[in-house]
């Protein structure tokens, strides 16, 4: 059953995605221009929002993938202000959650994440953000997460249970996007010398490769299907959990040969067939499945830039040509290049995310 935070949302969502279906906001400039307009204008003052349209809230993990190039863009002062917000709000609910409404409201989609507290303890590593006041109240958020999310057997999420994640209409079996998220996690505590860092026994390099690496690329989950998907061969290598030129190019040779980087980057997969979703999918039908994402195009052209610089080059002149046509930075894409719609939901704009296309 869906809970009364969700039933308000799916409306404003609902509502927001049908206005610009019609009145789409174009940005004049160029691709630079139109991106910075855009990272400004999410910034409302208080928070950096996750998007100006559909998601003009905070989001944790959207928030976490964008600290970094926020921070090589200036806004040293915004980012803390960001933290310092959703800080108050989580502690004021006694849990870290997915996002906060617009309201000031914590809340999961659909369930519990995997990614929230890593990306939101990443955040703060980054930023230096002093966390005195909130040191207790992390670590017992750090110690019930471990005792929910963590196999004490294996050090892998657990395999049995449906966590939220990234592709958060996706049934995944202890992915290997989750498990990258504790890697990073583990590694950010152990920095972090206030907060207890109850994974530090767990050698993630070794667990990755035991478990999702099949000789060519990372397998999407512990079901071990054999398709290629997009953030399983994206954050290994991102995060530095894996540094192996060898694995890198296999891996990237993979994404190209299953066409997940047409006409750009990223898919998430090149089909939707072998991988399973949640009820609420059918109202976005195919929102994660061969469709194009711009939160993860920028960070996958990121690790090309290490072992090939002209196919970054020609990545990011594919984004340019989009961002420049679209008058905006667009959040998903249909495979074709179109941007994603459904009677329900229109793929929304003005995206945080373009911070990480300025800092390419």
């Amino acid at each position: 059953m869906p809970s009364l935070t969700l039933i308000p949302e799916g409306i404003r969502l609902f509502s927001s995605s049908w206005k610009q279906r019609f009145a789409p906001k174009q940005y004049a400039g160029n691709a630079q221009e139109i991106c910075q307009q855009i990272v400004n204008d999410c910034w409302n003052g208080q928070f950096f929002q996750t998007s100006t349209s559909n998601f003009c809230q905070f989001w944790t993990r959207d928030f976490g993938f964008c600290t970094a190039a926020l921070l090589k863009l200036g806004y040293q002062q915004e980012v803390r202000q960001t933290l310092k917000y959703a800080l108050h709000r989580f502690y004021g609910a006694g849990k870290i959650t997915t996002a906060i409404t617009p309201q000031g409201k914590p809340f999961d989609f659909p369930r519990m994440a995997v990614d929230s507290l890593p990306w939101l303890i990443h955040s703060l590593r980054l930023t230096k953000f002093p966390i005195y006041q909130y040191t207790d109240f992390l670590n017992q958020q750090i110690l019930k997460f471990v005792e929910h999310v963590v196999n004490p057997y294996t050090g892998l999420v657990q395999g049995d249970q449906h966590f939220s994640s990234m592709k958060d209409y996706a049934l995944r079996q202890s992915s290997c996007y989750d498990n990258c998220m504790l890697a990073m996690l583990t590694r950010d505590l152990r920095e972090m010398k206030e907060l207890s860092n109850l994974l530090r026994k767990y050698d993630y390099h070794s667990l990755l490769r035991q478990h999702f690496w099949n000789g060519k690329y990372f397998y999407d989950d512990l079901a071990k299907q054999n398709y290629v998907a997009g953030d399983a061969n994206v954050f290994p290598f991102l995060l530095d959990i894996i540094n192996d030129e060898e694995m890198l190019h296999s891996a990237l040779r993979e994404i190209q040969q299953a066409g997940l980087d047409a006409p750009f980057p990223l898919k998430y997969t090149a089909s939707r067939k072998k991988v399973k979703f949640i009820w609420e999918e059918l109202f976005v039908r195919n929102y994660e499945g061969n469709t194009i994402w711009t939160h993860l195009g920028p960070l996958y052209i990121k690790i090309v830039q290490q072992i090939d610089k002209e196919k970054a080059e020609q990545y990011k002149q594919k984004y340019t040509e989009w961002i420049e046509r679209e008058g905006n930075y667009r959040e998903v894409f249909r495979e074709n290049g179109k941007p994603f719609r459904t009677p329900f939901y229109s793929a929304d704009q003005g995206m945080l995310w373009a911070a990480n296309y300025l800092v390419l």
